[in-house]
């Protein structure tokens, strides 16, 4: 067997305010599972994927341990409870992550579309330039909006681009950096932001907008198209027993 060397990420305790409902919406259905599980399945059957951790929050730990213990268990994924801000999730998750691993990459609970291809690419990236995150390019008309609604400037959209997950680092950097945070780090709205406060390099891999973060309601359907569209991916591991207690 291949070389494990990827340690992967999945925060999963965002509390969803702009979903519109309650409960944290990675338990939403999508074409039959949860989203989290469909997120899951990208990972779990990769040759170069060693260790899968899934950080839920508290509130959310008793409902996943009772409803999804079996599904998580054939799956090797572990679980780890995490903390009120994204940041603190994900430190919860490093502590966890095995020496064993080069890179850890840290992908969002709720972007079930990511494909093979995106993972490989951005995967590959990461073990030549140490920092490596999937990005769409921005193609639309882009306007910098005040508060009241009203058009402040048309932003030239060159160079411009939309950060998604994966984000991958090498271990031993993205540990340093949780340990001992940059100035500014609290205001960070993802860890690519964090290695760009320490001075370090990010790289770009160029994704699409298919790989999309389910924020509201109307993403699932898409989402669902998303991935009807697509070939199928190496098949997950079967749940055998566990099947019918799936949901």
């Amino acid at each position: 067997m291949t070389e494990c060397k990827v340690s992967v990420i999945i925060p999963a305790a965002g509390k969803g305010e702009r979903y519109g409902s309650d409960g944290n919406k990675t338990f939403a259905n999508l074409d039959g599972r949860p989203i989290f599980l469909r997120t899951l399945e990208h990972f779990i059957n990769r040759d170069d994927v060693c260790q899968t951790i899934l950080v839920v929050s508290g509130a959310d730990l008793s409902q996943m341990k009772e409803k999804y213990a079996a599904n998580l268990g054939f799956m090797g994924v572990t679980l780890v409870e995490g903390g009120d801000r994204r940041m603190d999730s994900v430190r919860a998750g490093l502590e966890k992550v095995s020496e064993d691993a080069d890179l850890v990459a840290i992908h969002d609970a709720v972007r079930p579309c990511v494909s093979k291809a995106m993972i490989d690419a951005v995967f590959a990236e990461a073990s030549k330039s140490s920092a490596a995150i999937l990005a769409s390019p921005l193609h639309g008309t882009i306007k910098r909006v005040s508060g009241d609604g009203v058009i402040d400037a048309t932003v030239p959209r060159a160079g411009l681009y939309e950060a998604q997950t994966p984000q991958v680092f090498k271990r031993q950097a993205i540990v340093a950096l949780y340990a001992d945070p940059p100035d500014g780090a609290d205001e960070a709205t993802d860890d690519a932001q964090l290695m760009e406060l320490a001075g370090q390099t990010v790289t770009i891999v160029a994704s699409d907008p298919s790989n999309l973060k389910i924020t509201a309601k109307p993403d699932l359907s898409l989402a669902k198209a998303i991935l009807k569209s697509r070939p199928a991916d190496k098949p997950i591991k079967p749940f055998g027993a566990f099947e019918e207690a799936q949901w």
